[in-house]
């Protein structure tokens, strides 16, 4: 829910900014930059609670805590290329592909109640894919539309 109000937020007070600035409306640069900042705030995530994302990971897979360290510099790295003109389509593509392959890490959390802010196993459990799901889905739209179809 955290980075669904972070986006909307900073796509509002971007989109009034640029107006005022600008005096004109420019709705998809305000997107990327809320998508952005949303990522920089998904970002701090990995490295605050890194130990309830590391048990999102299946256990088969080995270096955990470094993985979880590694798409953190990936989001902030993404983040970044989406508010450079030369870069924001490949931005684009490649958080649209990073989101889809995320979206298995969130199922195998609900599946095993993972609490990722406390690291315990007392999360939402499949109830949380109700909200996550459809919120991936925004995520990847939102980014498509900001990003390539403009």
């Amino acid at each position: 829910m955290k980075p669904l109000i972070v986006l909307l937020l900073s796509f509002t007070i971007s989109l009034l900014v640029i107006k005022i600035i600008k005096k004109e409306y420019e709705f998809a640069f305000s997107a990327r930059i809320a998508m952005s900042i949303m990522l920089v705030f998904t970002a701090i995530g990995h490295f605050a609670f890194t130990k309830g994302m590391s048990m999102m990971i299946p256990k088969f897979i080995p270096f955990k805590e470094i993985f979880v360290y590694l798409t953190g510099v990936f989001e902030i790295l993404l983040a970044i290329g989406l508010l450079i003109p030369k870069l924001k389509m490949v931005s684009g593509w490649t958080l649209i592909i990073f989101l889809l392959l995320m979206l298995p890490a969130n199922i195998y959390a609900a599946m095993n109640n993972v609490n990722l802010q406390k690291g315990t196993l007392d999360g939402n459990g499949m109830m949380y894919l109700w909200f996550r799901i459809p919120l991936q889905i925004l995520f990847i739209i939102w980014t498509y539309i900001s990003t390539i179809r403009i």
